[in-house]
This record gives C-alpha cells, sequence and structure tokens, in this order.
C-alpha cells in the first residue's frame, strides 16, 4: 500500500496562508491540532516570512527560562510566536495584560497539541481575542499537492462538474488505512508503518494526557482509544462505552473528553435540532486520523474489502469518517465559517454532514461504500430538504465507484471529487 505519489520531505499546508490571513484581523492566531501533522513547521514557515524566532516551549531550556522570566520573551517585537504555548498556561495573563495595552490585530501566533479551550485558564485569558486555525492531519490535497476547492464552490452556491474519478473502492481503502500522518505518510515498510501508529498513541497517552489531568485509571486509555476507534462514525454512546469498561459515566465522559483534547477523535455535533422535536441531539464520534483508527482495530487492506457484513459495515463506517474528516479540512480554510454537524431524527432519517450557510441555506452530504447508487441512498437528503425547503437545501452524495450521476434530486458523485482539479 503506496501513496499516488511519494510524500516530500515537507508539504506546505493549507494553513500557512490561513493563518497569515488571519494575523491581519485578530490579536490571537492559535495553530491547533494533533502532535506531528506540521504545525511546528508552519510557525517555522512563518517565523522565516515575518522575521522572527519561534519560541519553543517543548524544549527544556528554552521552557526553564520562559518560566524564569516570561517577559523576556512575551515583550518583544510583534507578533510573538511560541510553540507548546499550553506548557506555560499561566503565561496567558501576561498575554492579555500586553493585549490590553496594544490592540492592533497580529499580536501572537501560538502552536498547541492540546485542543484549544481544554485548559480553561487559557480560553479565559483569550476569550474573544483568538482565532483558531486547526491543522490536522494531511488533506488528500495535500498529499497530492492539489488544491481543493470543492467545499468552497458549493459554500458559495455553485454546482460542481458531473466528473468521473478513475478511483476504485480498493483506492479508497487504501487511502482510509494510510490516513494523513505526516510521518507515517514517509514510512515504506506496512511494519515501519504499524509500529510508528504504536509508538505515537503511546506517545499521546502517556505524555500529553498526562500534562493535562492526572488519570486514576491510566491503564484503560489506551482499550478506550480502541472502543472510540470501533466507534467511529457512530453516536457517541458513553453508557455503554462505560460499561465495557467498568467505569461509571462520570469518569468515562472525563476520559474521552482527554482523548478529545489530545486530537484522537472529535465528536460532530447534531446539527438541526430546532427544526422539529423528533430531531435527535446526541453528537457523533469521528476518529481524527482513519490510518490510527484502523492501526488501533488491527484492520488490514484484505479484511477491509472483503465481501462479508462485518467488513462491509466496518468500511462504511471508516469511509465516512475519511470523508467527514476531508470536508471539514476544507471549512476549516473558508472566509465566512459555516455551521458543521449531523442530521438524525427519532424517525430513523439521518444525514451524515451538514454545513449550514450564514444564509441559512445547507449543504447535506451522504456517504456511501457502495460504487452504485440506489434511490433509497437519497432518503436522508430529501427528508431534510423537506425540512428546510427544496431550494434551500443542497444534497450531495459520495460513493465509491468512478462516475459522477444525478440521484433522487442530489449530485451523486466520487469519493475522490473532494480533491480531484476540475
Amino acid at each position: 500500500m503506496k501513496p499516488a505519489k511519494p510524500l516530500r520531505t515537507e508539504v506546505r499546508r493549507r494553513a500557512l496562508a490561513t493563518a497569515a490571513e488571519r494575523l491581519r484581523d485578530a490579536q490571537v492566531v492559535v495553530l491547533s491540532g494533533p502532535r506531528a501533522v506540521g504545525k511546528s513547521t508552519v510557525l517555522r514557515t512563518l517565523a522565516a516570512e515575518l522575521g522572527r524566532e519561534v519560541v519553543d516551549l517543548d524544549n527544556p531550556s528554552t521552557a526553564q527560562a520562559f518560566t524564569a522570566d516570561p517577559m523576556r520573551f512575551l515583550d518583544r517585537p510583534r507578533p510573538v510566536l511560541i510553540d507548546e504555548y499550553a506548557k506555560a498556561p499561566e503565561s496567558l495573563d501576561l498575554v492579555k495584560a500586553l493585549l490590553n495595552r496594544d490592540g492592533s490585530p497580529g499580536q501572537f501566533l501560538l502552536a498547541g497539541s492540546t485542543r484549544y479551550g481544554s485548559v480553561p485558564a487559557i480560553a479565559q485569558a483569550l476569550t474573544g481575542r483568538a482565532q483558531i486555525v486547526p491543522v490536522l492531519p494531511l488533506s488528500q490535497g495535500e498529499i497530492t499537492e492539489t488544491t481543493e476547492s470543492f467545499v468552497e464552490e458549493l459554500v458559495r452556491g455553485r454546482t460542481p462538474a458531473l466528473a468521473d474519478s478513475g478511483l476504485d473502492r480498493a483506492a479508497y481503502a487504501d487511502r482510509v488505512l494510510r490516513g494523513g500522518m505526516p510521518m507515517a505518510l514517509r514510512i515504506a515498510g506496512e511494519g515501519a508503518r504499524q509500529r510508528w501508529f504504536d509508538q505515537y498513541l503511546q506517545l499521546t497517552l502517556d505524555k500529553d494526557v498526562a500534562e493535562l489531568r492526572k488519570v486514576r485509571r491510566r491503564v484503560l486509555m489506551p482499550r478506550l482509544a480502541t472502543l472510540v476507534a470501533a466507534r467511529t462514525a457512530q453516536l457517541a454512546n458513553t453508557a455503554k462505552l462505560g460499561q465495557e469498561l467498568d467505569l461509571d459515566r462520570s469518569t468515562t465522559e472525563d476520559y474521552l473528553q482527554l482523548l478529545e483534547a489530545v486530537f484522537l477523535h472529535q465528536q460532530l455535533a447534531a446539527w438541526g435540532t430546532t427544526l422539529s422535536a423528533r430531531s435527535a441531539a446526541t453528537p457523533k464520534l469521528h476518529f481524527v486520523d482513519t490510518g490510527l483508527a484502523a492501526r488501533l482495530l488491527r484492520v488490514t487492506r484484505e479484511q477491509l474489502l472483503a465481501a462479508r457484513p462485518q467488513a462491509l459495515q466496518q468500511f462504511g463506517h471508516l469511509l465516512e469518517t475519511f470523508v467527514v474528516n476531508e470536508i471539514v479540512k476544507q471549512t476549516h480554510w473558508l472566509d465566512e465559517p459555516v455551521a458543521v454537524g449531523h442530521w438524525r431524527t427519532h424517525d430513523g432519517d439521518e444525514v451524515d454532514l451538514v454545513l449550514e450557510r450564514p444564509d441559512g441555506s445547507v449543504i447535506a452530504f451522504e456517504v456511501k461504500a457502495s460504487p452504485n447508487g440506489r434511490e433509497e441512498d437519497a432518503r436522508g437528503l430529501q427528508a431534510l430538504a423537506r425540512r428546510v425547503g427544496e431550494d434551500r437545501c443542497t444534497g450531495v452524495i459520495l460513493h465509491t465507484g468512478k462516475h459522477a450521476f444525478r440521484l433522487g434530486g442530489a449530485l451523486a458523485l466520487p469519493v475522490a471529487s473532494l480533491w480531484q482539479a476540475d
């Protein structure tokens, strides 16, 4: 299983241009994402372009000097760039004081491997001052050096061309299994890549989680991560997770929040709960990287492509997470924010992903692991369109086939439409 193109040593991230743009408007810009995805590289590149140095708090000697005299590092020509800022949360009060003296934009550029907001002191200090730029595992366009514009075009109200794709189900399985972690993508051998995933998980749990909070039953964290991977693209059922781990609901929720704080998974909120009383409010779980999720589940390519009900279901869940992640990454590069969520009713209607434009109109996505479209694939999209109005809902079905067509009032497109050039 090899990438379609060898990954370069460094990939120019889309977050680079986004962060530079946001720095013109915001006092503080925060690069937030998992460890080892390239945040430090983005920070160093911006530092070189701005003629600044990076204060790296992941370096023990720098961290020690910073702790002893933080103002020496903070009160210098702007912008000030700090890597792993969450290692010194108490310094954010000084940042706030400096911002009170000078409220102009472009003051600080921070990067961290802890989800913004998971440390209350940081969120409180920077409330109303910071804009978050997520830096997540590489998008497919970044891997293939293609500038994705699929989501941007849809948000602008433009209909994508009905273009076919040369990828088949096996090619999508390969992309799902390799994920988007840059260091893993540079490893040629399958065994070495799997060892990298194992070490990544261990380091994230042993170091990043430990720095956030002392976990009483730490031994359960790897097992919880595996259970979450097995439930990717499914509703978050804290009670069932707790039962499997013999944990009470409160502790289970606490541990889940820790895994989310270090970017192992994320919750996709329920959307449209105000549409009717029949709309469900439970979020969905999505693993941040499908390569890591597949490794936790010990899934091979052959198993994923097997014509068995369990394999088909597992591929469907991993593919949905893969697609949702790709779309959400593209929303982070938009000028105007869009609301993101999934829609589900107690009557059984559901839509995998909904993007709500500022004017309240929506783009609704259904992900299908099948290459052949069926009328019932559009049922959830049609139900949502009836709720919000036919003229205010654009339905898109993303499938593993090679051809594009219209189905039940929706666009049925190959998954590769997300990143393939026009």
